[in-house]
């Protein structure tokens, strides 16, 4: 079965979300992307938890923008938020937008905290996100 048309459809359906799945939204705002946050809801079956959320999530959605304060300091409390195997999915304004987080930023911040970055990919109009999976050590 070809996804290509869900993806057209749902920004998200290319990122990997899958029904049952916990995703905790860690720097919500006004600007970010309401289409990618309903597809996202609509794939999991449920809404996403805020950060208030104290249980384990199998999905951290981090919106992060360059003055947000230390991106290590924000991915080492999202990787709190993870059970084994989780994934945060990294959120940036794109290159160009208020906010613009510097690839070797999100890099050197993964490297510290033991994350391991993926290629980044546009995720609407106005956000780039970077998958960043953490396992067992």
């Amino acid at each position: 079965m070809s996804t290509s048309k869900d993806e057209r459809i749902n920004p998200a359906a290319r990122l990997g979300f899958e029904p049952g799945q916990v995703v905790q939204e860690i720097g919500y705002d006004d600007d970010v992307d309401q289409d990618l946050r309903e597809g996202i809801e609509s794939l999991i079956g449920q809404d996403v938890v805020g950060e208030d959320y104290d249980n384990v999530a199998d999905v951290v959605l981090l919106w992060f923008r360059g003055d947000d304060g230390d991106l290590t300091d924000a991915l080492v409390d999202a990787i709190g938020q993870l059970g084994d195997g989780g994934t945060i999915w990294l959120l940036t304004p794109k290159d160009g937008r208020d906010g613009y987080v510097e690839p070797s930023e999100i890099n050197d911040g993964a490297q510290i905290t033991g994350l391991s970055p993926a290629k980044s990919v546009s995720v609407g109009k106005d956000w780039s996100g970077t998958r960043l999976k953490y396992g067992k050590r």
